[in-house]
C-alpha cells in the first residue's frame, strides 16, 4: 500500500485515534471525565450529583476498582474522583495525577454528598449523563457513543455545546468501514514504521510496564501468576500470562496507564502483549515487531467495528484472535495463515459473554489468546474450520460480518439479562 493511497492515511489515523493512553478501566474513567468536565463548567464543588447511565455503562463500572481512590468501586466513586481530583483536559487520563490527600478528599466527598444513579435508555449503548448542582447553579455533561465524545454541555439550562446523537454513530472519527483484512495485511507490510512509531512504541512501553506489575504484585485472582505456576514458562504460557497479568493489575486498582484498543485497555493489552512475548522468543527485529503489532491492532479494531464499543460479546475474543494473527506473522506466516488463524480462533471462543469489568476478565483474556495461538497451530497442521461450521462462513470478511451480527444484534437480549442480574432486578 502506498502513502498516497486513501486507506494508508486512514489506517494511520485510526491507530492514532484508538491507541491512546487511559488510566484505569475506560468506562469508569469516561464517567470520571464527564464528572470532571461538569464540575469545571459548574465552577464550584457540587453539593448534589445525579448520574444517568446506560445499562452497559452500569455493567462495566459496577465491579471495577477506580485508580487513586484507595480501592473504591462503582459509579459514585468514579464520579467523585473526577469531581474532586479530575483534570478534564487529560481526557482518559483524567485522574492520573491524584495525590494521597486528594484520595482522602474523594472518600470524604463520597460520604458527605448525595450522588444518585439512574439507569437510562436513550437508544444508545454507550451513554453517560452527569448533572451537578451547587445551590441554584447547575451544569450537565453528556458523553455518548465512545469514551471521549462529549455531545452536550449545559450551564444553568443554557446549551453551550450540542452534537446530535444517532444510535452509536461515531461521528468525528475516521471511517472504520475502510478496514478489511486484505488491506490491513498490505498496510502492515508496507507502512513506513516512522508513521506509527509513536503510537506503537507507547503501547509497547505502557502495556509491558503494567504487565510486569501484574506479575510482581497481588491483584485480583492473579491469573497471570497462576498460569506460570501451573503450566510452566514456555512461550505459549508466557504469552497468555503476560496479557492476563496486565488485566489483573488494571481491573484491580493498579495506578499505571495502558494504551487501549477499540476503547478498551483489556483489548489493548490482549492484542499487544502476547505478540511482544513471541517477538522476544523469536528474536524478531524492531521492524518485524512493529509490523506485527500494526496487524494485530487493526484486525482487532476491524472486528470491533461491527460489534460496537460495548456488547455482551467479550472483546477479549476479538483481541485474542488478532493476537493470533500477529503471532502468525512473526512466525513467518503469510496472508493465508493470518486469515485462517483469525477464523479458527473466532470459531473456538465466540460467544464468551462480557459481564462487566472485573477480575475474571484476565482469565477470559487467557482463553482468548490460547484460541488465537491454537487457531494458528491448527492451520500449520493442515486443519481448519470451514464455511458452514456454525457461524463460520465463506471468506474472512463474511465470518467477521457474522461476528458483528452476533455481538451487536444476536446478543442484545443477553446483554439486558446480564445487566438485570448485575443490578439485581
Amino acid at each position: 500500500m502506498k502513502k498516497n493511497d486513501i486507506k494508508y492515511q486512514a489506517y494511520v489515523n485510526i491507530l492514532k485515534e484508538e491507541l491512546v493512553p487511559a488510566m484505569g478501566c475506560t468506562e469508569p474513567i469516561a464517567l470520571a471525565y464527564a464528572a470532571a468536565k461538569a464540575r469545571e463548567v459548574l465552577g464550584a464543588l457540587p453539593d448534589r450529583v445525579h448520574i444517568g447511565a446506560s445499562g452497559s455503562i452500569i455493567k462495566n463500572v459496577k465491579s471495577v476498582i477506580v485508580p487513586h481512590t484507595n480501592h473504591l468501586k462503582g459509579i459514585p466513586a468514579a464520579a467523585a474522583a473526577g469531581i474532586v481530583a479530575g483534570d478534564a483536559s487529560k481526557e482518559l487520563e483524567v485522574i492520573s495525577d491524584v495525590t494521597d490527600e486528594q484520595a482522602k478528599e474523594i472518600a470524604e466527598y463520597l460520604g458527605n454528598t448525595e450522588i444518585s444513579v439512574e439507569h437510562v435508555d436513550n437508544g444508545c449503548v454507550f451513554d453517560i449523563i452527569v448533572d451537578v448542582f451547587a445551590g441554584d447553579e447547575s451544569a450537565k455533561v453528556r458523553i455518548a457513543s465512545y469514551h471521549t465524545n462529549i455531545v452536550r454541555i449545559e450551564k444553568n439550562g443554557e446549551i453551550l455545546h450540542y452534537v446530535p446523537v444517532e444510535a452509536d454513530s461515531e461521528e468525528g472519527l475516521t471511517d472504520r468501514t475502510l478496514l478489511d483484512v486484505k488491506s490491513i495485511w498490505d498496510f502492515a507490510n508496507s507502512v513506513d514504521v516512522e508513521d506509527v512509531r509513536e503510537v506503537i512504541g507507547r503501547q509497547i512501553e505502557y502495556n509491558s510496564a503494567i504487565s510486569d506489575e501484574g506479575l510482581r504484585g497481588d491483584y485480583g485472582a492473579n491469573i497471570g501468576s497462576v498460569l506460570l505456576a501451573s503450566y510452566g514458562d514456555d512461550v505459549r504460557t508466557r504469552a497468555k500470562a503476560r496479557a492476563a497479568a496486565g488485566s489483573d493489575a488494571r481491573m484491580n486498582g493498579c495506578e499505571l496507564p495502558v494504551v487501549i484498543n477499540a476503547g478498551s485497555g483489556n483489548q489493548g493489552m490482549t492484542c499487544s502483549l502476547p505478540v511482544l512475548e513471541y517477538a522476544k522468543e523469536l528474536n524478531a527485529t524492531e521492524e518485524q515487531t512493529y509490523r506485527a503489532l500494526v496487524l494485530s491492532n487493526l484486525i482487532a479494531i476491524h472486528q470491533k467495528t461491527g460489534i460496537g464499543r460495548l456488547s455482551a460479546y467479550c472483546g477479549a475474543v476479538s483481541a485474542g484472535a488478532a493476537a493470533g494473527a500477529g503471532i502468525a506473522y512473526l512466525c513467518g506466516g503469510g496472508y493465508e495463515e493470518i486469515i485462517h488463524t483469525v477464523v479458527n480462533a473466532l470459531a473456538i471462543v465466540s460467544g464468551m459473554i462480557c459481564d462487566g469489568a472485573k477480575a475474571s476478565c484476565a482469565a477470559k483474556i487467557a482463553s482468548a489468546v490460547d484460541a488465537g495461538i491454537m487457531g494458528y497451530n491448527m492451520y500449520l497442521n493442515g486443519q481448519q474450520f470451514y464455511a458452514g461450521d456454525g457461524i463460520v462462513t465463506k471468506g474472512i470478511e463474511g465470518t467477521i460480518h457474522n461476528i458483528g451480527r452476533l455481538g451487536k444484534d444476536g446478543m442484545r437480549e443477553t446483554n439486558e439479562e446480564i445487566i438485570k442480574m448485575m443490578i439485581n432486578e
